[in-house]
């Protein structure tokens, strides 16, 4: 895998993780209802990203599409989670969709 997968797929495995991490928080919230879209997008965020590690070394001519869209649901989760900022977990999930969004970015660009 070439060094820019390499980066590429350690911020899509810190956001996969981070965004378990937050899905299962928002599951123990008292108001669960109330965090309906943030849980569903951190599901959808960290399928994509772990999706988006496995292609990486494949050989696809659709890799700079899925990295796109990748970038997308990240935004979308990390501007999502913004919305709770009194929730250490929301801030931290989107930090690291953040950070991904970055990256995925950063590799389209190269």
């Amino acid at each position: 895998m070439c060094e820019k997968c390499r980066n590429l797929a350690q911020k899509l495995a810190e956001c996969a993780v981070t965004c378990n991490n937050c899905f299962n928080r928002c599951l123990d919230e008292e108001d669960v209802k109330m965090m309906k879209e943030c849980i569903r997008l951190d599901k959808e965020c960290s399928t994509i990203c772990s999706t988006t590690i496995g292609m990486l070394a494949e050989t696809t001519h659709f890799k700079k599409e899925l990295i796109m869209v990748c970038k997308n649901i990240c935004m979308a989760c990390a501007d999502e989670c913004r919305k709770y900022q009194m929730m250490d977990h929301c801030m931290e999930c989107a930090d690291a969709c953040d950070k991904c969004a970055q990256a995925c970015d950063d590799f389209l660009k190269q």
